[in-house]
């Protein structure tokens, strides 16, 4: 008859406009975070939290913004033995 709803799924997320409109949102999501945090470095407000969060968001979808994230990560001296992402 029909492939269970898992294959529906499947193919829905392998369908390639799927794939260009996940990228759009997710870069347009990112800068939007990004930019509050560029914002809040002259605000009161954490923009070291902001900021690395909007770079681990775009970091799902390119591979630019992941290099920027795991340098950032290199430069950050955590105290801590938990994995951020």
């Amino acid at each position: 008859m029909g492939e269970p709803g898992l294959g529906v799924l499947s193919r829905i997320l392998e369908n390639k406009p799927y794939k260009i409109v996940r990228k759009i949102v997710i870069a347009i999501v990112g800068v939007s975070v990004l930019c509050v945090g560029a914002a809040i470095i002259f605000l009161p407000g954490p923009a070291v939290v902001v900021i690395p969060v909007g770079l681990a968001i775009l970091a799902t979808e390119f591979a630019w913004a992941k290099a920027l994230l795991d340098k950032l990560k290199e430069k950050i001296n955590w105290k801590t033995n938990a994995k951020l992402f």
